[in-house]
């Protein structure tokens, strides 16, 4: 199963690795970031690891407003 999930999400060469190396990758990894633009989050926000991506501020803060508009009358 987790195969499957993760053949959606990361480059062939990474789809077999545990998730705790995952996270150690750089954002290129994932389907859909090029090396280009890992370059770019890393100079824009420092970001060199998937982990680093999932735990800064500003896409935290974006996801939870995306959360709390989903609940707004």
């Amino acid at each position: 199963m987790t195969n499957l999930v993760l053949g959606e999400v990361l480059d062939k060469a990474h789809e077999g690795k545990p998730f705790r190396d995952i996270l150690k990758l750089s954002p290129s990894a994932l389907q859909g970031v090029t090396e280009k633009d890992a370059e770019a989050l890393k100079s824009a926000f420092g970001i060199r690891t998937i982990e680093d991506m999932a735990g800064n501020k500003f896409f935290r803060l974006a996801q939870a407003l995306v959360t709390m508009a989903a609940y707004e009358r």
